[in-house]
């Protein structure tokens, strides 16, 4: 935008570079998983209509030229109308040490929000745990996000405020730990407080010391003539439990790598993995409970 004899603005089209970092998402909502939908959703109350739009086709078009975040906030250069890029800063309230503490006390306090968070994956309800430590996951105050732009548009956040906080959600899709980050807690700390609260308090018990029983005579009785029961638990000793249940993560192992860079298939690699790791652990349940298993002649 450019100033008009009026004293306003007049809005020319942003200068176009081919070195920007562009959105994967070339139409549609921003967002694949509900953790970046709900950091979407939280632009979407504080800028207006046009804007919005504006920051969307800045996303996908590669005006943002780039986007670099750390403990508490961001910092992205965007590229407008005018020859140097704008500065634009996104900066997330930190929560204190004490309200971490609360925080890692209520994760430690479920397994699976462990197991799921080192799959790459954000528990459906990780914010209860901060709700119960009087804390928010997500900005729900003014207060909790402060953003900034060098451009002259007296609205704030901008379009290309906008524009970054788009590019961010996409970022927040592939690693939900940066969401942690920007409130103050990395990845290595959270998992490392995971660890050491889950182990607190449990103390080394001794071993209860077994009766000394005079040695009895064993009978030895040869392979040959136990075929028929050799698979069977002994007397007293229950049978292996015949309710099996998946892992509650599919792919762990694949989402803690991320999805590889010669991936250039249509469908998102790591849901695609999930499938089959799904269909995997279904069939080697049917094995091991004797079920799907091609009868000898």
């Amino acid at each position: 935008m450019g100033w008009n004899d009026w004293g306003g603005y007049e809005r020319r089209p942003p200068i176009r570079r081919a070195d920007g970092i562009k959105a994967q998402t070339k139409s549609g909502k921003f967002g694949k998983t509900w953790w970046a939908g709900r950091w979407i959703a939280a632009l979407e109350r504080l800028v207006d209509s046009g804007r919005l739009s504006r920051g969307r086709s800045y996303a996908r078009s590669g005006q943002v030229l780039q986007l670099e975040s750390g403990p508490g906030g961001v910092a992205a250069k965007v590229q407008g109308s005018r020859p140097t890029p704008y500065k634009v800063s996104i900066r997330f309230q930190p929560l204190t040490d004490v309200a971490w503490d609360r925080v890692i006390e209520a994760i430690a306090g479920e397994a699976i929000y462990a197991a799921k968070l080192l799959g790459g994956e954000m528990p459906a309800d990780i914010e209860e745990a901060f709700a119960r430590a009087g804390a928010s996951l997500f900005p729900d105050k003014a207060k909790d996000l402060q953003t900034d732009c060098s451009c002259p548009d007296w609205a704030n956040p901008c379009k290309h405020v906008a524009a970054v906080h788009y590019l961010l959600g996409e970022r927040f899709d592939a690693d939900p730990f940066l969401i942690f980050a920007l409130r103050g807690r990395g990845k290595e700390g959270i998992i490392e407080a995971l660890r050491a609260r889950r182990t607190e308090g449990v103390a080394a018990e001794p071993e209860p010391v077994a009766e000394v029983k005079e040695a009895e005579e064993e009978i030895v009785v040869h392979l040959a003539a136990s075929l028929d029961s050799f698979w069977s638990a002994p007397g007293g000793v229950p049978d292996m439990p015949t309710e099996l249940v998946p892992p509650p993560v599919d792919a762990l192992p694949v989402k803690r790598l991320g999805q590889p860079p010669f991936w250039h298939g249509k469908r998102d690699f790591l849901a695609l993995m999930e499938e089959a790791y799904r269909d995997i652990g279904k069939h080697a349940l049917r094995l091991a409970l004797g079920e799907g298993r091609e009868r000898e002649p």
